[in-house]
């Protein structure tokens, strides 16, 4: 395809819809239009589908782009500031700002294990109860999470309590989006 952000699905690939969650097949020779790349996944819009769907980073190939990789190691004893920096690179796939600065993550807490190691619990909520796509990004926060050298196991938990309201976003967020 022509368009900078338009491609040619080159094989059968599994996509997820957004924002319900659904986990569906598209064929191979489909046309789609990208509309987000960020955080190693790729939003698209179907036109023969109609709607958007998230494109896993693992499966750039079917687009013809590439996914960096990247290992993640915890520089000294700062753990904390390195599952952040991992939270930071998910993103919602409605919205160009990552979900640490939405402020939909509510708690991060660390405790050794005894075997060794660490587990993170994370606390997280979404901007809308109704979003299906809730378990996709808590799943790949907690994918990301333990990337990190030192954490051997982790838990990304839903909440709705408090309701997520748009003062949670932050400065860095409110300024990708325009509202500052």
């Amino acid at each position: 395809m022509d368009h900078e952000n338009g491609a040619v699905i080159s094989r059968d690939v599994d996509v997820v819809r957004i924002p319900s969650g659904e986990r569906i097949c598209i064929p191979k020779n489909t046309t789609v239009i990208i509309t987000q790349a960020l955080g190693g996944s790729f939003t698209m819009l179907i036109p023969s589908q109609a709607g958007l769907y998230r494109l896993d980073g693992k499966d750039a190939d079917a687009i013809g782009r590439e996914v960096p990789t990247t290992t993640t190691s915890a520089p000294g004893d700062n753990l904390e500031t390195a599952v952040w920096d991992q939270l930071k690179s998910c993103y919602d796939p409605e919205i160009p700002v990552n979900i640490a600065d939405l402020g939909l993550i509510y708690s991060l807490d660390i405790k050794p294990l005894p075997a060794g190691g660490n587990h993170v619990n994370v606390l997280m909520t979404l901007t809308a109860p109704g979003c299906g796509m809730g378990p996709t990004i808590a799943a790949e926060a907690r994918q990301r999470i333990l990337t990190v050298e030192g954490i051997t196991d982790a838990s990304v938990d839903l909440t709705w309590e408090p309701q997520w309201t748009p003062d949670r976003i932050s400065e860095d967020g409110k300024k990708k989006l325009g509202m500052v």
